[in-house]
């Protein structure tokens, strides 16, 4: 179903950046400040990656990293999936939900426009709520499914809830997918 309205009427136009070379403790601080749970990092208009409120606890507390002394370039993540503002809200959340996303940079001809969250996608339209939910809900059962069907001595291959890398995973406590390196640090 499409809308009418476009990613570039619903996207964040100004989002708060920090540079790759800024440190973890200014990134929180600059976000606490701003009231946001993502920053995008960029050089110029250049997006270089994003780090949200979940890497902070990943990797300082899981990792325990100095955030006086390490840079945000060390735990930003680097591969990302973008859209283009000339994309249909409903396909945007469509995004969202299928990749299990809460932020899509906006990038127009290679350059950073501006941040797709889920809250700006529901501020223009709350109905897309319900596909949001309902995408979530197949994603999660799928996990679970894959996971009831596999013998312990099996593995499965998929995105590390931990540090988002592709990788082989195993579960962990509260039935959390990570990959062999960030559940051995977890241990």
């Amino acid at each position: 179903m499409k809308t009418g309205i476009q990613v570039a009427d619903a996207m964040t136009k100004d989002p708060i950046c920090v540079g790759p070379n800024e440190s973890l403790y200014e990134a929180v601080k600059l976000m606490k400040a701003n009231k946001v749970n993502s920053l995008i990092v960029r050089d110029g208009n250049k997006l270089l990656g994003i780090v949200t409120d979940g890497d902070f606890v990943r990797h300082i507390i899981l990792s325990k990293l100095d955030p006086e002394k390490v840079p945000i370039k060390q735990i930003m993540t680097t591969k990302l999936v973008t859209i283009t503002p000339e994309v249909d809200i409903t396909d945007a959340m469509k995004v969202l939900a299928i990749e299990n996303l809460r932020h899509l940079p906006v990038v127009q001809e290679d350059k950073f426009v501006g941040l797709l969250t889920i809250k700006d996608a529901l501020k223009i339209n709350p109905s897309l709520l319900e596909l949001f939910i309902e995408k979530m809900k197949i994603r999660e059962s799928e996990r679970k499914l894959s996971l009831i069907n596999q013998s312990p001595d099996r593995v499965m291959e998929g995105r590390c809830e931990i540090c988002s890398k592709m990788a082989v995973l195993s579960e962990i406590g509260g039935g959390m997918l990570v990959c062999e390196q960030c559940k051995r640090k977890s241990q």
